[in-house]
């Protein structure tokens, strides 16, 4: 008999582990199973960034699941189906609800049409799982509809010519199962969770890289959808970190979302989606600034406060190194200029009644009880609270993940391609554990809400040295200085020299990825291909996924952004043209058009072994090895 010998602390360990498989039987059943999922095709990950709350056009892109659908359609049905046909399939996985509402209404919905599209859609679903475990894909049906949705796919084996007697019977109780389905008025609601199956089988895992929030008017509604995915992941970008210092309490940070809000017309996020209500600072801005119209004067008293609020931050955070971020103070009102870094700029003739002349970062009496309801306001809206507790627990800083390297702005660099050291909470800090950092103090403040720590969110939000903005951000000249030359913003040195394969191999190196096949997945600055930019860097080391989903940004770019595809057979990205509508698309079934670009095919399919899951599941193999060992020998 095989003798085995355990340390104390491993024999406690596999003592629990075999609380879990009592049995010689149940530990051998756990092996094989874990054995043949190694063996399995990598699933499909799905990156997307800076969002910037542009719901509809997200909204399509996570329907289409980036063109994997469509490709999926043609690629198994195309034989089988005319082009108009292989339309309405993919409109009708993309928004089911609406198109069987929509074909009610027409009479079209005939029990013949339910039927094909039931047996298509099963079809799609079924060599979709080829990738996954029963149990995983059963744990992906819709509630309710687990029964019958896994008897259609796994009804769904190829018949022999001519068909044997099993078949006939496995096709003549498929049938039953639709005849009863729609007999019972309940086609309708297997195609919507066969739709909802379909794309969830499509990715397996959804990487988003930064900014949900932003210009678009419904990050909210975002966050929902985001809310029920069943695997994402977030990596901060500087205007979800804005919006999460908001939500912790930090002044700068909520005078900053309200600034931005009014300024890119977006209060409906505010009142409508987050109940915070916008009365309070109605009036204010009414009785101070009486010569200006009233979205101006809501728009200008908030920079106001803003500025101030900065100002306080900065005085108590020397080592943030933002002295330059102090000129309200250094405004002329006799001659409306300002001087900075020894230029003279003229500036607009703005009414300043609150900015003090003795000290212009006091705030009035009346400004601070404004500030206080607003801070009730957003630390107490229910539903903000919901949105920024998931961000925390689904996001982070930095994530490596199978092998790349995924953050939304920057690692801090000097343009000679070495890491920035900064000081910052009385230690210098750079690369890997300035990232680390930027972490932890980020979810301090939410958690904590010490006043260092919220300090430290708007110092995120807009510092040059930090890792989500990554350049100096020039608000006040675009609020107070006519002249644009004043608005340029310096980005760090990251930006300098990201286009050098050594850089990124070093930043890769620096986050423990040596392969030469691992990859930054990076977001924040769009591409704008209509100058002739590329989202490949450094010899395909780096790939920037923002390709300007901001329909502000689409004048620059050239298109409404790209997309980052990685399955078992390499990368590819996806470049989108601007979408019209939802209602369009669910209406005429017009899909964004995408263009598909692979650049990283791999030597060999990848498997669930190659991946950090097949790690985790290689270790559990490991350790139920050991503990059948020591089940056999007498130890356990």
């Amino acid at each position: 008999m095989m003798s085995i010998s355990l340390s104390p602390e491993r024999l406690k360990y596999l003592e629990l582990l075999e609380e879990r498989y009592p049995t010689v039987e149940a530990v051998c059943t756990e092996i094989t199973r874990i054995s043949a999922c190694l063996a399995l095709p990598k699933g499909t990950e799905h990156f997307m960034s800076d969002i910037h709350g542009e719901y509809e056009a997200f909204t399509h892109v996570m329907n289409n699941c980036s063109g994997v659908i469509r490709e999926k359609v043609q690629l198994l049905l195309g034989a089988e189906l005319t082009g108009v046909q292989a339309d309405e399939l993919c409109t009708l996985i993309y928004y089911p609800e609406a198109v069987l509402r929509r074909r009610a209404q027409e009479g079209t919905a005939s029990p013949d049409w339910l039927r094909q599209q039931v047996q298509h859609m099963a079809y799609l679903a079924y060599m979709l799982s080829s990738k996954y475990t029963r149990e995983k894909v059963r744990a992906a049906m819709p509630e309710g509809w687990k029964f019958l949705l896994d008897e259609l796919l796994h009804d769904q084996g190829a018949e022999s010519d001519p068909p044997t007697e099993q078949d006939i019977n496995r096709r003549r109780y498929h049938d039953a199962i639709l005849d009863s389905l729609i007999a019972t008025a309940s086609a309708d609601s297997l195609i919507t969770a066969l739709a909802q199956l379909i794309k969830d089988l499509a990715v397996d895992r959804l990487h988003v890289v930064g900014d949900v929030y932003d210009r678009g008017p419904r990050a909210d509604s975002i966050m929902d959808i985001l809310m029920k995915h069943h695997s994402v992941d977030i990596e901060w970008g500087n205007h979800d970190i804005l919006w999460m210092g908001a939500a912790s309490g930090s002044d700068a940070c909520i005078a900053g979302v309200l600034r931005n809000s009014l300024a890119y017309n977006n209060t409906v996020i505010l009142e409508r989606g987050y109940g915070i209500p916008l009365r309070s600072l109605s009036c204010f801005a009414e009785k101070v600034y009486p010569e200006l119209p009233a979205e101006t004067a809501m728009k200008h008293a908030v920079t106001v406060i803003m500025f101030k609020l900065e100002g306080l931050a900065v005085r108590r955070n020397p080592e943030f190194g933002m002295e330059d971020r102090l000129l309200l103070h250094r405004i002329n009102r006799e001659t409306h200029e300002i001087e900075i870094d020894g230029r003279i700029w003229p500036v607009k003739d703005l009414p300043l009644p609150t900015v003090s002349r003795e000290d212009a970062y006091a705030l009035t009496p009346e400004e601070e009880t404004l500030m206080a309801e607003m801070r009730h306001a957003f630390t107490h809206s229910r539903r903000l609270r919901e949105h920024i507790s998931f961000l925390y627990r689904s996001g982070s800083m930095v994530w490596v993940h199978n092998g790349n390297l995924l953050f939304h702005g920057c690692v801090p660099m000097n343009s000679d391609g070495t890491f920035q050291h900064k000081t910052l909470g009385g230690e210098e800090r750079s690369g890997k554990a300035l990232m680390n950092y930027a972490d932890q103090m980020a979810r301090r403040a939410f958690y904590t809400g010490d006043q260092e720590a919220l300090d430290f969110m708007w110092y995120l939000w807009c510092g040059a040295d930090s890792p989500v903005c990554g350049r100096q951000v020039k608000t006040f000249a675009r609020a107070f200085i006519p002249d644009q030359e004043s608005w340029q913003e310096p980005r760090n040195g990251y930006y300098a020299c990201y286009n050098q394969e050594s850089v990124c191999a070093a930043i890769l190196a620096e986050f423990g990825l040596t392969d030469p096949s691992s990859r930054i997945i990076n977001g924040h600055t769009p591409v704008r291909v209509t100058h002739g930019e590329s989202p490949l860097r450094a010899g395909g080391r780096l790939i920037v996924i923002d390709g300007g989903f901001c329909k502000a940004y689409q004048k620059t770019t050239g298109i409404a952004g790209y997309t980052l595809i990685a399955n078992s057979h390499g990368m590819r990205l996806m470049s989108h043209q601007p979408f019209t509508s939802l209602k369009d698309a669910q209406e005429t079934g017009r899909d964004i058009h995408s263009q598909s670009f692979e650049f990283a095919a791999y030597p060999a399919q990848r498997y669930i072994r190659d991946t950090d899951q097949g790690k985790i599941l290689q270790e559990r193999m490991e350790d139920l090895l050991t503990l059948l060992a020591a089940k056999r020998s007498g130890v356990l």
